[in-house]
């Protein structure tokens, strides 16, 4: 099967790594021939509270693609990464949650002449109480990285 895009970014912090991660990232790898994978810095996620370190979250990231070569990582110290200066890119994927950082990307883009990606736009993966699962809910103890409800 022939991917449709070319260059796909998708990007996040990737803590706690669980179901709604990789539902994200094999989309990504679903629809693109090359992915680019943006991971918060240390500094950058630090401002989401208690974070594991980046270089435990890339691992988490390598060891879930060690099938896979056709992927590179880069470290975000902003929401942005490269896509805002990349011309190569042709669409990015993002959670529900993530959707409006897609959109100011592609109005920086337009405003530095560069082609608007295309937004592609995953739905949250549902935990047993069917709310979204999230790193945070993690962190706090009251779902495990599968949605199974701990308290």
């Amino acid at each position: 099967m022939k991917n449709k895009y070319k260059k796909v970014a998708v990007g996040g912090t990737f803590d706690k790594f669980h179901e709604g991660h990789k539902k994200l990232l094999k989309t990504a790898f679903e629809i693109g021939e090359e992915v680019e994978i943006g991971i918060t810095s240390n500094t950058f996620a630090s401002l989401k509270g208690n974070i594991d370190s980046c270089k435990e979250r890339m691992s988490n990231l390598h060891y879930f693609f060690k099938d896979k070569s056709n992927f590179h990582i880069t470290v975000l110290n902003d929401p942005f990464g490269t896509t805002i200066n990349d011309h190569d890119f042709d669409a990015i994927v993002v959670s529900e949650e993530t959707e409006p950082t897609a959109v100011k990307i592609n109005d920086i883009r337009l405003k530095k002449n560069m082609s608007p990606l295309d937004i592609i736009v995953i739905s949250f993966v549902l935990a047993e109480d069917g709310n979204p699962i999230s790193s945070t809910r993690i962190r706090r103890g009251e779902i495990n990285k599968r949605g199974d409800i701990l308290k």
